[in-house]
């Protein structure tokens, strides 16, 4: 791997994962490429719903490096970002068909390999990321896009990227056991620097939304409370939402209008199926308006779409915490803040936030005075999706 390549972008995870790779094998990686972590801006909730969303892609990255090893076993290696080390192997798709194992990490890895559309030979491969984990910034997604596009440079077979979103989902549905919508997968390959991507969930079509931003500031705070997706919460609501769709005879909610919220009740549903269904119908509208917003660069109104979409989330969706609630609290009363959201499937993670840039210093001091855990702030530039780093030779 030349010094130019280590040069650019991801340099200080790509020189890593290389030094980790030739450490641990005794040679040199020759395929290489990385996916970045996505916060959603607005559209929670509503991606399994066939609605919209509008994510950007992160600067944080998850960086894969290998080679074939000549036999019929894949070997993973996978840093921590406090350098502790994760290792597993599982037998190559050629040799045996691939099955989810016990819940852990490697799942996410091997479903991507079982789901690759080319057989894949043994190979190794070390896997280097600084996305934070359980924050709501999708690590999942990263991980999955980075090893599927790893493949593609090993294997030298490339596919259409929305194919490749939609195989990382299946593998996330089929091996942990996540029944994920499609946002997630489609930024962390389909991003690009300085804009949003306005997903259309139902239809798969996107639409780049340039962010200019040269007065605020994207600030996204981790609340540092750690979230399980793999329970009963996450399930549950996409149920709720599929039961309010089947008793109004939709496809899904994306087909329903506020006028038939009033239909739901008159049946007298379980009242979680009405709030379920009131959140979704919502939402859709507010991150139409907000994609719209952002174009005519009116970050006043994209601020007060913000903190409708929280309540929401927070009274109707019932995914947020005690933490979350308060750091939105924090931010609503500080003077610079335009807007903020809890992002991410909820139960802790992230909170997203429209701030002045000559204000963000006193935002963020009242967040560190006020807020009872221990929040860590990262300005949101968007960036690249996923690339092939290095072609196998």
């Amino acid at each position: 791997m030349s010094n130019e390549l280590i040069a650019k972008g991801e340099d200080r995870l790509i020189r890593e994962a290389q030094n980790k790779f030739v450490s641990r094998f005794g040679r040199e990686p020759r395929a290489a490429a990385s996916a970045p972590g996505r916060v959603n801006l607005i559209g929670e909730h509503v991606d399994y719903c066939e609605g919209y969303v509008l994510p950007v892609a992160l600067p944080f990255k998850t960086v894969v490096v290998g080679d074939f090893n000549n036999t019929e076993e894949c070997t993973i290696v996978s840093v921590l970002a406090d350098g502790q080390e994760l290792s597993s192997s599982f037998p190559a798709p050629t040799v045996a068909q691939l099955k989810p194992g016990p819940s852990s990490w490697i799942n996410y890895v091997k479903g991507v390999v079982a789901h690759f559309p080319r057989k894949v030979h043994g190979f190794d491969a070390v896997i280097v990321s600084d996305v934070p984990i359980g924050s709501g910034v999708s690590s999942s997604a990263s991980l999955e896009v980075a090893v599927f596009t790893f493949l593609e440079a090993l294997t030298k077979f490339e596919i259409d990227s929305v194919e490749k979103a939609l195989l990382c989902q299946k593998a996330e549905h089929e091996f942990p056991g996540m029944p994920c919508g499609i946002m997630d997968q489609y930024i962390v390959t389909l991003g690009r620097k300085d804009h949003a991507l306005l997903i259309d969930c139902r239809s798969l079509e996107s639409t780049q939304i340039p962010i200019v931003t040269e007065d605020i500031v994207i600030l996204v705070v981790n609340s540092n409370v750690k979230h399980q997706l793999t329970g009963s919460e996450y399930p549950q609501r996409r149920a709720q939402c599929h039961t309010a769709a089947t008793l109004l005879s939709l496809p899904s909610l994306r087909s329903a209008r506020v006028e038939l919220l009033k239909d739901l009740e008159d049946m007298n549903c379980d009242e979680l199926v009405v709030k379920r269904a009131t959140h979704v119908v919502n939402e859709i509208s507010r991150t139409e308006e907000t994609a719209n917003a952002l174009r005519n660069k009116d970050f006043k109104r994209v601020g007060e779409l913000f903190y409708q979409s929280h309540d929401s989330l927070s009274n109707l969706m019932e995914v947020s915490c005690p933490e979350l609630d308060q750091l939105v609290d924090i931010l609503r009363s500080s003077p610079g803040v335009l807007g903020a959201r809890m992002t991410g499937g909820g139960f802790g993670g992230c909170v997203v936030a429209l701030v002045n840039k000559s204000q963000l210093s006193d935002v963020k001091k009242n967040i560190l005075s006020q807020y009872n855990g221990n929040p860590v702030f990262f300005e949101c530039q968007p960036s690249e999706g996923a690339r092939i780093i290095l072609y196998n030779s």
